[in-house]
């Protein structure tokens, strides 16, 4: 679980357009041109470096065009592709695109259809830069997850649960690779439900270095429970279901149950040979990950076992199917399987991401197993390996090191030199070229809308590419009292981060009341120095709340990420103790302040954020008057196994953290005034979950307010008013009852 963003939406949505929503100081925030992307800075997308390293490909804002620009100074040097002068395309925008390894082809995808948060199809499109032509890359209907082959002649992808293989060289003949794929029963190649979500990933194969084996994961999920999901609106007038309910249906394995048996394969192109790696595992064993290093013969594989608290890593031989565990690692808790799969292969070496000290580090290790060397020390969390000069050895990453609010990009050598790269006091991110000679850079901090700049590896700014300047002045006009950091210790000793954000004309004389916003699930971070911080960048709707007269504030307590293992995993077994008792004593401090109504304080959140806000307000200490929960778990057992157990081990095993976690076995504890939101598709929250917690809030004699929303799933998007309108119900909810 995570915090609901559809990544697909924003990343087809043109930025530049978004910038230029007009707002002007006479309406102040208005909600509605918040919700319509009023504060969505300009920004490059879908950055691509180039063999050269010199140039990088980026899609136009108005997604028409591929464009070749120079590292150097931003400019366009070259239009790619471009959807109007393309021949055979009929197309006028487009959703993505890939080059070949050599650049001599692209993979163009347009008509993207989402099925869950990551997953998607899209009809793919093989482009040639020589002639400019076009082709489709399968006639036989959508794709998912394409992907070249190392030398550049074939093209895999996957296709109603099996892989296919597309060979350039033999006039794009497409050949199937499996033949057992079934929805609800096998998937070659593309991860189910649980391991999309949790693991993060929406593919499962890899190629070999020298293009001749093709490896994959098989997820068998016929034992696995369905859920079924009633739809209740019509998408199409002639549907057989116009005047009924269409029936939906998928697999979802809730804490305890049977999760998919997986396994490894491998086949081999020119013989059509399939093998099933030897893997000496659990059979219950997750494998989140796999990946070929450059040696053809070298196939890494990720497992973790059940508890998640143990993973190794084997390397495979593709042809014997012989694998050989090189590295193991354990924890008293549990291992953040997204930290350490990040592997990065270094010709004769790999780099390891590892909390083993304590704090997301780097490792260096040969392709055996044994430890070179740690590359990174110290009391702070790198967030990402960016590269490694082969001929200065040195490395690059980014980290929280100046503060845990914050994010820099550094590079270091092996003797333990360090240097910043990124001047700004916020957030920077870099995309660096081939060979590590530039990047481009993205500053902002919580008052800073992005910068992007070109710079060279010492870090000094070559140009300024986008200064964001007209969204700045939009900003300057907007009567606003400005946002500010904050921290507090609880009655635990515990040091609390927050941001706080006051009414236009903030008078300290006077009592506000405050509204908390807050996510809180384990390993989050919500209170960074960055403009894409609450629920719209710039914290926008916090402002239009800001404007009605509330002081905004959010808290980050413990469970959450940025701070090290001890902070993050305290609340191992005992989901929502921890993390509702510190936001419970953030509404004690707040009421400390001269200026806060501590009569009036309210919270709110979605996804573990509105379970967090449900587990505050059955809290003992009665300090919230009221609090919206929207796509809230109420009970840890009506979630995922992947999630829950990391965190909670099964509910057999963990029966008393489940009950002390559980907003259904607490109904009766519930204080002030709450509404409940959800949408009745959500794949991710169950509706259930709602209706649970109704069900017990009615048996407990509590009455709250609800709100559905008919077919969404748990990003509430479904229909071109929703959004809106759970804001504006939102909003209202805490004018109605804290002023």
């Amino acid at each position: 679980m995570r915090k609901t963003v559809n990544l697909l939406l924003l990343a087809l949505v043109p930025f530049t357009l978004l910038a230029n929503n007009p707002v002007t100081k006479a309406e102040g925030y208005n909600l509605r041109s918040i919700i319509q992307g009023a504060f969505w800075p300009e920004r490059y997308t879908t950055i691509t470096p180039m063999a050269d390293g010199e140039s990088f490909a980026r899609m136009s804002s108005d997604r028409s065009m591929i464009l070749k620009c120079s590292f150097k100074d931003g400019s366009v040097v070259d239009t790619i592709f471009n959807a109007a002068t393309a021949r055979g395309f009929d197309k006028k925008h487009i959703d993505g695109y890939q080059f070949s390894p050599d650049e001599s082809r692209m993979l163009i995808q347009t008509n993207t259809r989402s099925i869950y948060r990551r997953s998607f199809t899209a009809d793919h499109y093989i482009f040639t830069r020589k002639n400019n032509k076009v082709a489709p890359l399968s006639a036989n209907g959508a794709q998912q997850v394409p992907k070249f082959s190392p030398d550049g002649t074939m093209i895999a992808f996957v296709r109603n649960n099996n892989i296919f293989i597309v060979k350039l060289l033999f006039d794009n003949s497409e050949s199937q690779v499996t033949t057992d794929g079934e929805f609800g029963k096998i998937i070659n190649g593309v991860p189910d439900w649980v391991y999309e979500e949790e693991f993060v990933t929406n593919c499962s194969y890899d190629w070999s270095a020298d293009s001749k084996i093709l490896a994959y994961i098989r997820y068998d999920e016929s034992n696995v429970m369905n859920y079924d999901m009633p739809m209740f609106i019509p998408t199409n007038s002639k549907s057989e279901y116009e005047a009924y309910v269409a029936p939906y249906s998928y697999k979802y394995p809730v804490a305890g149950a049977e999760n998919s048996k997986v396994s490894v394969h491998t086949f081999e192109v020119k013989s059509r040979v399939t093998r099933q790696m030897k893997l000496d595992i659990e059979n219950d064993a997750y494998i989140p990950r796999i990946k070929f290093t450059d040696k053809p013969d070298m196939l890494t594989i990720f497992t973790l076992n059940r508890h998640q608290n143990k993973m190794d890593l084997f390397a495979a031989n593709p042809l014997s199917g012989l694998c050989k565990c090189i590295l193991r690692e354990e924890s008293d808790t549990y291992l953040n399987e997204g930290c350490y799969t990040k592997l990065q292969f270094l010709g004769e070496n790999f780099i390891l991401h590892s909390e083993r000290s304590g704090y997301n580090q780097l490792y260096l290790y040969t392709l055996e197993g044994d430890l070179v060397a740690p590359i990174t020390t110290g009391n702070f969390e790198v967030l990402s390996f960016i590269g490694w000069d082969k001929k200065k050895n040195e490395y690059y990453y980014s980290s929280n090191e100046e503060s845990p609010l914050k994010q820099d990009v550094y590079k270091i050598d092996r003797k333990g030199k360090k240097t910043r790269l990124t001047n700004g006091n916020g957030t920077n991110s870099a995309v660096f070229s081939k060979g590590l000679k530039y990047f481009i850079n993205t500053f902002d901090n919580l008052t800073t809308p992005p910068i992007v700049t070109t710079n060279n590896n010492k870090g000094e700014v070559i140009k300024t590419l986008i200064d964001n300047k007209k969204l700045t002045e939009k900003l300057a006009q907007m009567e606003k009292a400005g946002k500010e950091f904050f921290s507090f210790k609880t009655t635990d000793g515990v040091d609390i981060n927050g941001w706080m954000i006051k009414p236009a004309n903030f008078d300290a004389s006077q009592k506000y009341p405050v509204v908390m916003f807050q996510y809180s699930g384990p390993y989050s971070q919500e209170v960074k120095d960055t403009w894409f911080t609450g629920m719209y960048p710039g914290a926008a709707f916090e402002e239009y709340m800001a404007q009605k007269g509330f002081i905004m504030v959010c808290v980050d307590g413990r469970g959450t990420g940025g701070r090290g293992t001890q902070f993050g995993k305290c609340t191992y077994m005992k989901l929502g103790h921890y993390e509702s008792n510190d936001q419970v004593e953030a509404a004690k401090y707040l009421g400390t302040l001269p200026y806060v109504d501590k009569e009036n304080i309210g919270i709110w959140g979605w996804s573990f954020g509105g379970y967090n806000t449900i587990m505050s307000m059955s809290n003992n200490d009665k300090v919230f008057k009221a609090g919206v929960a929207i796509a809230a778990p109420t009970d840890w057992r009506f979630y995922d196994t992947v999630y829950t157990e990391r965190f909670m081990r099964t509910p057999k095993e963990n029966k008393e953290g489940y009950d002390l976690g559980s907003a259904v076995v607490h109904a009766d504890k519930l204080n002030g005034k709450l509404l409940l939101i959800h949408g009745t598709a959500d794949d991710n929250v169950h509706f259930r979950n709602m209706l649970r917690y109704a069900h017990a809030l009615n048996q407990a004699g509590k009455y709250v307010e609800m709100a559905l929303y008919p077919d969404s799933n748990h990003g509430i998007y479904f229909g071109g008013e929703t959004r809106y309108h759970v804001f504006e119900r939102l909003s209202k909810f805490f004018i109605e009852n804290l002023k």
